[in-house]
C-alpha cells in the first residue's frame, strides 16, 4: 500500500529510517519515489530486530517479580502479557494498513489530529527515556547513533547471543550457589535464617507484588518499532509481520520465563530487583558474573540504536515537524537526551522504581490504550458495535484499569516505605 509522505524525512520507510545518513540515501536513491521503495530485511532478520527491540534490561527484574508472585501466578501473568502484546501488534497493523502509515505517532495524528500526534510522541519519549535509564542504571551505557534496520539484523543477532549467554549463566549458577547463602554481605545475612527461605513459592501476594505487572509489561514493549520494521520488511504483508511479531514475542517469552525461574530458584526470598547485583553479593569477583555483566553491557549497547530511533523521530515530529534534516539538530537532540538521562540516573538510582513507573504509565499506553484507540478511530469500515471494535474498546479499558491500579499500589508502597523509614529515625 502506498504510504503517506511525511515531513522531516519520514516518508515511506522514513527515508530508510534516518535522514542523518544522507549520503547513503542519496547513493541508493530511496528518496526519489515512494513507490520505488522496497524493503530489504528478511523474515529472520526482522525477527532478530523485533526481538532486540523487545529485549532490554527488563529481563534483570523478572526473577524479582517471580519472587513476589510465585511461580504459577508469574507464569499466568507472563502468558497474559505476551498474548495481549501480540494482539496489540495486530491492532497496530490493521490501523496502519487502512491508512498506509508506518509511524506510531502518525497513527495518533490520523486518529486524533495534532493532539494525538503529540500524545503518542510524548509517550514514546517517556518510555524510551525510561528504557535508557534502566540501561544506564544497570550497565552505565553510552548511546550510539542508529544504523539501518537491515544492517541491525546482524548486531541484533549478536545482542541476542549475549543474552543467551546471560541465560545459560543464570541456569549454571542455579546449581553452583548453595542455599542459604553464606557468602552474602553482612546487611543481608540477617535474612539467612528465615524459615522457608530456600523453598519455592507457587502463589505469593505481598507489598512488592504491585511491581510485577509493570515489570512484565515493560519487558514486552516493542510497539513503536513494529511499524518501522514492517516498512523495512521484504515482501511486506500484515500476515507476515504478525508472524514475525508472534515468533519474536514467543522467543522472548521462553527466555524471560527461563531467566525468571532459574534466577528465582537460586536466591528465592533474597532475589533483588537487579538480578546481577544479587549475584555480586555472593561473590563480587566471580569471573563468570563479570563476563555476564560484560555480555549484558554489549547486548543493551547494541539494543540502544533500535530504541533511540523512535524517540528521536518522535521529538523531531513533535518539535520540528516542518524542518529539513540538519546535523546540528540531530546531534543536539542526542546530547540533550544523554544529559537528561544522566540527571535522572543520579536522582533515581533504584531500578525497581524505574520498572514500576515506566511499566505503569508508558507501557500500558503503548501496548493497550493507544493501539485500541487508534483502531477504533481509524478503522471506519467497521461499526462500533462490531466484535472487533468491542474487543478494541475492552482492550483499551483494560489498559486504563491496569495503569490506575498499578500507580495506586506503587504509590501506596512508596508512602509505606517513607513512613517506615521515617519512623526508624
Amino acid at each position: 500500500m502506498e504510504l503517506q509522505k511525511l515531513t522531516n524525512g519520514h516518508h515511506q520507510g522514513f527515508q530508510h529510517l534516518e535522514e542523518g545518513y544522507v549520503s547513503f540515501i542519496k547513493t541508493t536513491n530511496f528518496h526519489k519515489s515512494n513507490e520505488s521503495f522496497e524493503g530489504k530485511t528478511s523474515f529472520g532478520m526482522s525477527v532478530f530486530n523485533l526481538s532486540n527491540a523487545i529485549m532490554g534490561s527488563g529481563i534483570l527484574g523478572l526473577s524479582y517479580a517471580m519472587s513476589n508472585t510465585g511461580i504459577i501466578l508469574f507464569l499466568i501473568l507472563l502468558t497474559c502479557i505476551a498474548v495481549l502484546s501480540s494482539y496489540s501488534v495486530h491492532l497496530l497493523l490493521r490501523s496502519a494498513g487502512v491508512v498506509g502509515i508506518r509511524a506510531y505517532e502518525q497513527l495518533g495524528k490520523r486518529a486524533f489530529g495534532h493532539p494525538g500526534k503529540i500524545l503518542a510522541a510524548l509517550v514514546i519519549t517517556m518510555h524510551n527515556i525510561g528504557g535508557k535509564l534502566e540501561f544506564w542504571v544497570s550497565s552505565d551505557l553510552i548511546s550510539k547513533f542508529p544504523f539501518f534496520l537491515w544492517y541491525l539484523g546482524y548486531t541484533s543477532g549478536f545482542s541476542l547471543t549475549c543474552m543467551v549467554f546471560f541465560l545459560i549463566s543464570v541456569i549454571y549458577k542455579k546449581f553452583n550457589i548453595p542455599c542459604p547463602f553464606d557468602g552474602f554481605t553482612n546487611h543481608t545475612a540477617e535474612n539467612i535464617s528465615i524459615d522457608g527461605e530456600c523453598e519455592a513459592k507457587y502463589f505469593t501476594i505481598n507489598q512488592q507484588t504491585a511491581y510485577t505487572v509493570p515489570i512484565l509489561a515493560f519487558a514486552f514493549v516493542c510497539h513503536p518499532e513494529v511499524l518501522p520494521i514492517y516498512t523495512e520488511l521484504r515482501n511486506p504483508t500484515k500476515r507476515r509481520m504478525q508472524a514475525i511479531a508472534n515468533v519474536s514475542i514467543l522467543g522472548m517469552f521462553v527466555m524471560y520465563l527461563l531467566t525468571a525461574i532459574f534466577g528465582y530458584l537460586t536466591f528465592y526470598l533474597n532475589t533483588e530487583a537487579e538480578l546481577l547485583h544479587t549475584y555480586s553479593k555472593v561473590d563480587p569477583l566471580d569471573t563468570l558474573i563479570l563476563c555476564v555483566r560484560l555480555a549484558v553491557l554489549v547486548a543493551v549497547t547494541l539494543t540502544v540504536p533500535v530504541v533511540l530511533f523512535p524517540i528521536r523521530r518522535a521529538l523531531l515530529q513533535l518539535l520540528f515537524p516542518d524542518k529539513p534534516f540538519h546535523w546540528v539538530r540531530h546531534i543536539s537532540i542526542a546530547l540533550c537526551l544523554l544529559f537528561i538521562v544522566n540527571l535522572l540516573v543520579i536522582s533515581v538510582p533504584n531500578i525497581r522504581d524505574i520498572f514500576g513507573i515506566i511499566g505503569a504509565t508508558s507501557a500500558p499506553s503503548l501496548i493497550f490504550i493507544l493501539p485500541g484507540l487508534f483502531y477504533i478511530r481509524i478503522v471506519s469500515t467497521e461499526p462500533m458495535n462490531s466484535r472487533p471494535k468491542i474487543q478494541a474498546a475492552c482492550f483499551t479499558a483494560l489498559g486504563f484499569i491496569f495503569m490506575s491500579m498499578s500507580l495506586t499500589f506503587i504509590t501506596l508502597d512508596w508512602v509505606y516505605e517513607e513512613n517506615r523509614s521515617g519512623g526508624g529515625h
